[in-house]
């Protein structure tokens, strides 16, 4: 199975930019490097932060994107995201419970797209009909692996700034996660780094904004990074789970 991951386009109102680049010029080029590399894809997800701002304009545009790009797409939010307004703009997203998650079953096994917006918060957090819905699919899952997409992290990247705003009580999510033992691998977005490691004996792996990076910066304060956008491409087998990240051009961008 070949799934890619996009994060954090961080879209505006058309013709907007931010941090001196424009996001709708750059998750264009995303798109159109995807649509010519990897048109086998099985699935794309991106994973939160689809707006900066939750603009109408901004998720009107990704609508218009998205409509000729010809691969099947899974939205997820963050929390620049307006659950509200998504979907009303995307009334046929898959939404459980009222929350925007959902669940993909291939021959590999389970993908399982969670929710961790909590409207008026930058952290995360996954409330108790959340990690409810999620014990239940699991427990569905039984022994086949399954592959959690989650826009916050519920691990450190030691990056403090970052870290002080990643999911909140990650213990409960490892607690429903521990009780089943099925997950191979967490995809998060949110911190705008290319990130490998472990969680609790998880593997882990974030990626980089389709518009703008964090620092590799371990002071207090957040800094702007300049390294270039990427999305990455995940494989999934019977061995396990192979993920490439690949940084792609915007000769239009401002």
């Amino acid at each position: 199975m070949k799934v890619i991951q996009i994060s954090d386009p961080h879209l505006m109102t058309p013709g907007g930019l931010l941090y001196g680049s424009n996001p709708l010029s750059r998750l264009e080029a995303c798109l159109a490097d995807i649509g010519s590399n990897h048109a086998d894809a099985d699935l794309v997800v991106i994973s939160g932060d689809l707006t900066n701002d939750g603009e109408r304009a901004a998720y009107a545009a990704l609508r218009e994107r998205l409509a000729g790009f010809g691969l099947p797409c899974r939205l997820m939010l963050g929390n620049h995201d307006d659950r509200a307004l998504f979907l009303e703009m995307f009334p046929e997203a898959a939404a459980e419970r009222g929350f925007v998650q959902s669940v993909v079953d291939s021959r590999e096994g389970r993908l399982i797209l969670l929710d961790t917006l909590d409207s008026g918060h930058v952290e995360g957090k996954l409330c108790a009909a959340r990690l409810d819905w999620l014990d239940e699919r699991l427990q569905e899952a039984r022994d086949r692996p399954v592959f959690l997409f989650m826009h916050h992290p519920p691990f450190r990247i030691h990056i403090p700034e970052l870290d002080r705003v990643r999911l909140a009580d990650a213990d409960a999510l490892h607690a429903v996660l521990l009780r089943h033992g099925n997950v191979r691998h967490i995809f998060a977005g949110h911190v705008h780094r290319l990130i490998a490691g472990n969680w609790r004996g998880i593997p882990v792996s974030t990626l980089r904004s389709t518009n703008h990076q964090t620092a590799l910066d371990f002071s207090q304060s957040w800094s702007l990074g300049h390294e270039p956008p990427a999305y990455a491409v995940i494989l999934i087998d019977a061995d396990g789970v192979i993920v490439h990240f690949h940084d792609f051009l915007d000769s239009a961008a401002a």
